[in-house]
């Protein structure tokens, strides 16, 4: 987390906004750790906490229409052959494939809250040929979801907990 922190300590919400981006359609990159980071980075004024939402919500969303456009135009073709960079094997293609047969929709709206759905599900939604407009719908509330979760969370309850943990601490 310290690596992240300085990173986003330095550079800001562009940092974050680049990590956000590239996490939301296949990187592996810490996006959860660093929207908490940023939300507690905010709570001591290092950072705005508007700005650490508006742009994890637009990075989530754009990067996830990335990895839809990468899915939809590039397909299957290119997940089979380059997936394994993102532990995307062929079983693993199959398996999600027939999820998003089935509940894509709600796929999309809550994979942001699973580490490895987070990352692919614009890829595999776009490869699966999924309602470019169900897509969108659903990405963005989910985006809207972890960002308020993952943000504004920690920014709104560390005051509260504070002195919950101040006293943890004091009996170990």
């Amino acid at each position: 987390m310290h690596f992240v922190e300085s990173y986003l300590a330095t550079y800001g919400t562009l940092a974050l906004f680049f990590i956000i981006y590239s996490e939301s359609f296949g990187a592996p990159l810490p996006g959860e750790s660093a929207l908490i980071a940023s939300s507690l980075l905010a709570l001591h004024g290092t950072l705005h906490i508007q700005t650490v939402l508006i742009t994890v919500f637009i990075a989530s969303v754009l990067g996830d229409s990335t990895g839809y456009l990468i899915g939809r135009f590039g397909g299957r073709k290119l997940i089979l052959r380059y997936g394994y960079l993102v532990k995307l094997t062929p079983e693993r293609l199959n398996k999600f494939e027939k999820i998003f047969a089935e509940k894509g929709i709600y796929v999309v709206a809550t994979a942001r809250f699973v580490v490895l759905l987070r990352q692919l599900n614009g890829l595999v939604a776009g490869s699966m040929k999924m309602n470019p407009l169900h897509f969108l719908a659903a990405n963005m509330v989910g985006a809207a979801g972890w960002t308020l979760i993952w943000g504004l969370g920690p920014y709104l309850l560390s005051g509260v907990l504070a002195p919950y943990v101040a006293h943890l601490k004091a009996l170990f």
